[in-house]
């Protein structure tokens, strides 16, 4: 019974190594580096959608609409933000 549990262990020991090994040659980026990121992700969502908010609400004062291209420009401006971020995203 010695010998399997000694096996798992030598196991456990070897791939314990193996990630810190793998830990030294990548290093996980440090806490300002995770919140630049957050930082550009957030923008690359809201200034899209800032954008639509300006170009619906221009459109509606020049045809006399309430938010009939408002409403539709904030939702297009949001889904290109969101398009952006998930493509900057899977760069990285």
């Amino acid at each position: 019974m010695t010998g399997p549990r000694r096996n798992h262990l030598a196991d456990a020991a070897r791939r314990s190594a193996e990630r810190a090994r793998l830990g030294k040659e990548a290093p996980e980026p440090s806490l300002g580096a995770r919140l630049g990121q957050i930082g550009i992700l957030g923008w690359a969502i809201v200034v899209p959608t800032l954008l639509g908010v300006v170009l619906g609400r221009a459109a509606d004062r020049l045809f006399g609409t309430g938010v009939f291209f408002t409403a539709p420009a904030i939702m297009l401006g949001a889904a290109i933000g969101f398009h952006a971020a998930w493509k900057w995203m899977h760069r990285q």
